[in-house]
């Protein structure tokens, strides 16, 4: 499993949103169970189901906590989950995809417009949200299709 080597960065080492940090682009700063947050979209694009139709994975419920959801997918079995972790990064999620979608609209992120993306927070056994980022649209999707991922990386801001 390849990790990226930066953990936590310092308040007055972060760029401008928009600007290459940590192995992708700051997109913007956030909270997430209690800590400041930067929020980093890696250029990498996947393509994957996000799980298996009618398998409930209790662990991938956050809307916050992209982190938490993308392992407990992998766990699960996600061959899409896995390929993301070994990146050092997560699936977005719920939270994080409506961050990502600000951005585009801010101008400081690229996201392709043409097909959905998968978040990590999964809606029911069947179902998980993805996203269109050519409208913001936030959908159910079934778990079993193909779909994008563009991972991110959510780092510590001390």
């Amino acid at each position: 499993m390849t990790q990226h080597a930066q953990q936590s960065v310092a308040a007055a080492d972060l760029p401008e949103r928009g600007q290459p940090f940590a192995g992708g682009t700051f997109v913007t700063r956030y909270w997430l169970n209690g800590e400041e947050r930067a929020l980093v979209l890696l250029d990498d694009e996947l393509t994957g189901r996000w799980g298996e139709y009618g398998q409930d994975v209790a662990g991938a419920k956050s809307y916050s906590d992209g982190t938490a959801n993308t392992r407990a997918m992998a766990e699960a079995g996600s061959e899409l989950a896995a390929k993301v972790l070994e990146l050092g990064a997560h699936i977005p999620s719920h939270l994080e995809g409506a961050l990502l979608m600000s951005a585009k609209a801010d101008g400081v992120a690229t996201l392709r417009e043409d097909r959905w993306h998968w978040l990590s927070t999964q809606c029911s056994a069947d179902l998980a949200f993805g996203m269109h980022f050519g409208d913001g649209w936030l959908f159910s999707l079934v778990k079993s299709f193909e779909r994008l991922v563009r991972p991110v990386r959510s780092l510590p801001i001390q």
